[in-house]
């Protein structure tokens, strides 16, 4: 039974000789519910269990648990994986052994709260009146339109939507044997600490010369900046630069949510004109103090912004003293050989704000995005940013470091590459055949399709048929600030659905674009 353990009082009542859980099979099966036994770290799971029921009161103070051969019986799984999970919980002091008696619960007994009974006057407090609540709100971001995506999409066989990832695609080994690294003792010493407002010097070092350069951006130390993902980056940004009366250009169609974050910050939101070409530096553009731009690949239209273009947008915006934040979202995914170089790396002016991400390239849970820009600025960032989270976890930040220095990123980069070439190969095969009713563009090294249907068609209601059927597709009106303006689009992301789908997935999708129409 391992060392005895007298930490805490165990209670030795008549309930500890014939507690109702070692009785009822029924109370542990329905604790372990959720227990996924083909899953990896069962113990861990177990452990999870058994805490969160002693936690919450289920498994009370001085309770004898099961013997280890009956558990293991109950869950079906091994005794030795109960008797592992058992000796954790005594060392973690959740359960203490008793020599030739067993295991009990053990730590500070739960008090469970009871809520106080309500009264008539109750229901017109303000804690729990929607109205008075509504009225004290200075931004009611719960009402802006966003972009939906299942949080259980993985669920659905067909999930041809953007900025999700392939599960197995994902680096495991290389990405665990990084995380070990990083907890060794001197890494630890590295990143526990408070760094306040600074960042892990070895990311920064790791972006500097091996990932920015890729996109032909140099750039020293204090001239990047790591966030929880581009998102925030485009947040604080916002902040920064944003004043009620800022006129603040967004391309239309555009992102929605670059668009409600700088639609937070001013009144004057200025729509801009996307061509062929990308983003249209015409009068609109030429009044704005700032303009997002995403000139890689325009979202949504994945169009690529051509070197002409990009030299005319810089030339105005100098011209007309405008900063660009340039959002380079999918950089680097299917690298090609004609790919333009980013706004960031052509400015000379120093008025372009360049927005990345890591989390596009791993998974998007990971959240860890960078600003490169000026150094004044950074410095400003860095103090925004401070006061907001102090920085992003450096303990992510190192783990990403380590994963870049030991290559496994450039390795990583390179198999998504293939991956995502190949799916871009049975796409451009299987549209002409099953959407051939239909018109799209992918830019090149683009990782998503932009597609207008039939006249008729409307993509929001066939988004509806099509997830009862398991097909998940993004419906393109969140793209523009006027839901109105265009119903007939939608965007076929591919970095989701696995390879092997493809080709069954297009097929349903156009028999419903078809029966949608015709209805």
């Amino acid at each position: 039974m391992g060392n005895v353990k007298h930490l805490h009082p165990v209670a030795t009542t008549a309930t500890e000789l014939a507690p109702p859980a070692t009785k009822d099979a029924l109370f542990w099966e329905s604790l372990s519910y959720d227990i996924d036994r083909e899953g990896s770290f069962l113990q861990l799971q177990i452990r999870q269990m058994i805490i969160m029921a002693i936690e919450d009161g289920r498994l009370p103070l001085g309770m004898r648990m099961p013997s280890s051969r009956d558990l293991a019986a109950i869950l079906k799984v091994s005794r030795n994986t109960i008797v592992i999970a058992y000796e954790q919980l005594v060392d973690q002091n959740f359960l203490v052994s008793r020599e030739r008696s067993g295991y009990f619960v053990s730590g500070l007994p739960k008090h469970i709260g009871v809520a106080a009974p309500s009264t008539e006057s109750d229901s017109t407090d303000i804690d729990t009146n929607a109205d008075a609540w509504t009225n004290r709100y200075v931004v009611k971001a719960s009402t802006y339109r966003n972009i939906v995506k299942p949080l259980d999409w993985q669920k659905y066989p067909y999930a041809f939507i953007f900025g999700q990832f392939d599960p197995a695609l994902f680096p495991t080994n290389d990405w665990r044997e990084s995380a070990r690294a990083a907890l060794s003792v001197s890494e630890i010493n590295n990143w526990a600490r408070d760094m306040i407002d600074e960042d892990d010097p070895a990311l920064i070092e790791q972006l500097q010369h091996q990932v920015l350069p890729r996109r032909g951006i140099r750039a020293r130390p204090n001239e990047i900046m790591m966030t929880i993902g581009a998102q925030h980056a485009l947040y604080i940004i916002a902040r920064l630069f944003a004043a009620p009366t800022t006129y603040v250009g967004m391309e239309d169609p555009g992102y929605p949510d670059a668009r409600n974050i700088f639609g937070m910050m001013t009144s004057n939101l200025v729509p801009l004109r996307v061509d062929e070409h990308g983003l249209v530096p015409d009068a609109a553009f030429a009044q704005c103090s700032l303009a997002y731009v995403t000139a890689g690949h325009q979202c949504p239209t994945t169009v690529v912004m051509p070197p002409a273009r990009r030299h005319e947008l810089l030339k105005v915006a100098r011209d007309r003293d405008i900063i660009l934040v340039e959002d380079d979202y999918e950089s680097g995914l299917i690298p090609t050989a004609g790919d333009p170089p980013p706004l960031a790396s052509l400015d000379r002016s120093g008025r372009v704000l360049y927005v990345g991400s890591l989390s596009k390239a791993l998974a998007p849970g990971l959240r860890l995005g960078y600003v490169v820009a000026p150094a004044p600025v950074i410095r400003e960032l860095r103090a925004l940013r401070r006061l907001i989270l102090r920085h992003a976890p450096l303990n992510n930040q190192r783990v990403a470091a380590l994963f870049i220095g030991l290559g496994h990123y450039n390795t990583h980069m390179q198999r998504i590459s293939r991956v995502l070439s190949e799916r871009v190969r049975l796409l451009d095969q299987f549209l002409p055949v099953h959407l051939s009713g239909c018109n799209w563009l992918r830019g090149e090294g683009g990782t998503s399709y932009w597609v207008t249907c039939p006249p008729g068609c409307d993509t929001s209601r066939l988004a509806e048929t099509a997830r009862s059927e398991g097909i998940l597709i993004e419906p393109g009106d969140i793209f523009f600030g006027n839901e109105r303006t265009e119903r007939r689009c939608f965007r076929l992301g591919f970095s989701s659905i696995k390879t092997e789908r493809i080709e069954a997935g297009i097929e349903r999708l156009g028999r419903l674009i078809v029966s949608t129409t015709r209805a």
